[in-house]
């Protein structure tokens, strides 16, 4: 498609494990499939950390990661939506979102994460501001 770009390869991130694109920038924005807190460098399954702040951190620094890669970055964050599998958890996810955010807060929604996957607590997708022209 013409005026899109698709980010399948991430430096030092795993590919996707199922037929999705990282994120997709168009239009003037960066889209960002849901991450959960898999390893920099490991396996699409490889998940870091046992609690839920500590997926909430680092499914973040995962989607900071893809927004650097497509130029753009957290700071450009307008929408995110949360998916909990554990929403008695959304306490802990809070506290952590919250260092990621210091500034203006980006729109936000929280559902339940559809899929059960041992050991994932989160999974985080953004929408961002593509870099400016």
């Amino acid at each position: 498609m013409k005026g899109v770009r698709y980010l399948e390869a991430v430096p030092g991130y795993p590919a996707p494990h199922s037929p999705y694109s990282h994120a997709v920038v168009a239009n003037g924005f960066v889209f960002v499939s849901e991450q959960s807190a898999v390893r920099p460098g490991g396996g699409p399954l490889e998940i870091l950390g046992t609690t839920m702040q500590e997926q909430t951190h680092q499914a973040l620094r995962n989607v900071a990661a893809i927004l650097e890669a497509a130029g753009s970055s957290l700071d450009r964050v307008v929408k995110v939506t949360v998916l909990l599998a554990r929403p008695d958890l959304a306490g802990g996810m809070n506290g952590a979102y919250a260092e990621h955010f210091p500034g203006p807060k980006p729109a936000r929604a929280i559902a339940r994460l559809g899929v059960e996957v041992p050991g994932i607590f989160v999974s985080i997708e953004a929408i961002a501001l593509a870099a400016e022209s």
